[in-house]
This record gives C-alpha cells, sequence and structure tokens, in this order.
C-alpha cells in the first residue's frame, strides 16, 4: 500500500496481487490521527497489506523539511500502532508527477483537487515497485 500523507489528506494506492502495478483507491480526509489510523487498519485488513510505502517529502537538495518531518513522525506512530513493515519513499515530485498528468489529461480544477493525493499515492507506490523489481531482477529482465 503507498501513503502520500498530506496536512489535510492521505492519498492511497495498493498494488495487484504480484506486486507490479499500483492503483489508486482512495483519498482519505484526514480527521484526527487516530481516526486515520482506524482508516488505514481497515484498509490493511481489508486488503491483506503486507507493506506500506511512505511517500517522504525531501527537498530538491535531498534535505528534510517541515513536511518530511511531520510525515516520519506520523511513520513512527504508525509503526507503533500497526504491525505491518513501513518504509519511506523518496517522493520529490510526484504531486508535480500527478498534476502534470491530469493536466495533460485535461481534467478540470475541481476534479484534480479531489484526486491529486490518490494519484500521488500512485506515483509513489509504483515507483517503489519498480524498485523493487529491478533489484531482484537487475536491470534488464524478463518474466
Amino acid at each position: 500500500m503507498g501513503l502520500d500523507i498530506g496536512t489535510h489528506t492521505i492519498g492511497v494506492a495498493i498494488s495487484d496481487e504480484l506486486g507490479i502495478t499500483a492503483q489508486g483507491l482512495k483519498t482519505l480526509r484526514r480527521k484526527s490521527m487516530e481516526d486515520d489510523l482506524k482508516e488505514i487498519a481497515t484498509i490493511i485488513g481489508q486488503f491483506e497489506i503486507e507493506k506500506i510505502v511512505l511517500g517522504l517529502p525531501k527537498n530538491m537538495n535531498g534535505t528534510l523539511g517541515k513536511q518530511a518531518e511531520m510525515v516520519l513522525e506520523w511513520a513512527k506512530v504508525l509503526m507503533d500502532k500497526i504491525q505491518v513493515p513501513v518504509v519511506t519513499w523518496d517522493e520529490r515530485l510526484s504531486t508535480v508527477g500527478a498534476s502534470k498528468v491530469l493536466l495533460e489529461a485535461d481534467v478540470s480544477r475541481r476534479k484534480r483537487k479531489k484526486v491529486i493525493d490518490k494519484l500521488a499515492a500512485v506515483i509513489i507506490l509504483q515507483g517503489y515497485l519498480d524498485r523493487s523489481r529491478r533489484a531482484n531482477h537487475g536491470p534488464f529482465f524478463q518474466e
């Protein structure tokens, strides 16, 4: 499962059973840490999630800013409450990439706001899945 943690929303993506493709699941409206964790736990149980990939919004120079620190604190609480491995993934430009995809698809501003976090979660998870497959099979492989 990929998560794009924002101040007001959490974009959620899940992979197919083989861990090859990421699909957007939903955008959660943030309420409280407790409510957010309950929703995440429900999704984990429903889809039998084995790992959580959190987007870590690093600055362009690789340093961690205020938003990245918030995500790391959120990750600590998540790891304490949920018994699923949690990893972070450098998500620089994932929201920019999501915006570009939606603009190229001529999606209206109102609709973009509704799906941008979910699409960012897809980009985060897909990047992680692609990297994991390359690490396991080398840069050129056939399945």
